[in-house]
């Protein structure tokens, strides 16, 4: 099968032909339809987290289940699913807390990959390798999906909707009436913006580099908008009475981000830190001033989701008009046009770019 392979990094993509091995009793084997191109592929594509090459990576998916292990229970050959990094063992004390996305059971992406070629082992791009016609996952990476729903659609699920919307709802569990600022309007920015509305927050304050991505940020619920500069802060503050906001939500993977994420918040507040910065970056804030003003810093990873319960519930929302997800697909590309869809997301002019296959 064909696949997006990565060789070196910082480096473009090659289009090779690569082999997966026989599904195991707890895999599925899923004939990918579209993928979408995250900042965090990107990420591991430079290098940022280190890893091992060569790797397919790719991880906001959805397709159609070819092959299904023996020991899988509750999906068919023919499903329609959506497939994601979280990969849960279901018996570890973070999955019985109902936090799969930090799973501890140990996974080696090289050493017990499913993807081969000529050289020997791939990579296992982010437990999932779905730039590639074909995806082998634990049967714990998928959740069904109605039919009809459009494949690139779909996929904005498996991550970038998730992970936005779950930080307002599932992580912080925002109160009706919050005041937030969402920092970075980008494809996560925008999931949190409309997670915000839509479990209502009063106040949205959007905050960005970007001038034209913020006049976006309006038509998903953002109902202020700030250009982020060194006085950002003190925008925020006229804005609030002078109080600042009870959650700021960070994300984009840039340590400035950080640095500057408490001087939002009002007593009490709290930073949702969502984006993920390369591993070397580190933030300042001055700990006397959260124990004074009683603030918090709390991580957030895939929105803490739950599959079963989260996916269903998006769905629901999108399909009555609440929940906007074709708004946020700006282009879509055959895996062929891979590196032309990465250099797009890397300029920072979109939303989110889509690979969608045959």
């Amino acid at each position: 099968m064909k696949a997006a392979v990565c060789r070196e990094f910082g480096g473009p993509l090659t289009i090779e032909e690569v082999t997966l091995r026989e599904t195991r009793k707890d895999e599925v084997l899923v004939k990918i339809m579209a993928c979408a191109v995250c900042h965090s592929d990107i990420s591991f594509m430079e290098g940022a987290w280190g890893g091992s090459l060569p790797a397919v990576y790719g991880h906001e998916a959805s397709g159609e289940i070819l092959e299904v292990g023996e020991g899988v229970k509750d999906y068919s050959v023919g499903d329609k699913v959506l497939v994601t990094l979280i990969r849960a063992c279901s018996e570890c004390i973070s999955c019985k807390k109902q936090a799969p996305a930090i799973c501890e059971e140990p996974y080696d992406r090289m050493a017990q990959s499913p993807i081969t070629g000529n050289d020997g082992p791939f990579e296992h791009g982010l437990s999932t390798g779905a730039f590639a016609e074909m995806a082998l996952v634990h049967h714990s990476q998928i959740q069904k999906i109605p039919s009809n729903l459009s494949p690139d659609v779909a996929a904005l699920l498996s991550c970038g909707v998730i992970t936005g919307f779950g930080a307002v709802q599932n992580t912080a569990q925002i109160e009706k009436g919050s005041v937030v600022a969402v920092v970075g309007v980008g494809g996560v920015g925008l999931n949190s913006i409309q997670g915000a509305r839509i479990c209502g927050a009063e106040r949205i304050i959007a905050v960005d580099i970007d001038e034209s991505r913020l006049e976006q940020a309006r038509a998903f619920g953002a109902t202020d908008v700030v250009l982020a500069d060194k006085t950002s802060h003190r925008t925020i503050r006229k804005l609030t009475g002078g109080r600042g906001v009870d959650y700021t939500f960070i994300t984009v993977g840039a340590g400035i981000a950080y640095n500057t994420a408490f001087k939002y918040l009002a007593p009490k507040g709290e930073v949702i830190a969502v984006g993920m910065p390369p591993s070397d970056v580190v933030a300042n804030w001055v700990p006397v001033n959260l124990a004074y003003m009683g603030q918090s810093i709390r991580g957030s990873k895939m929105g803490d989701a739950v599959l079963s319960k989260d996916i269903p519930f998006l769905i629901d929302l999108y399909e009555r008009g609440e929940l906007l997800l074709d708004e946020l697909i700006t282009g879509t590309f055959p895996l062929e046009q891979i590196n032309k869809a990465i250099e797009e997301v890397k300029l920072g002019k979109v939303r989110r770019n889509v690979i969608v296959f045959d």
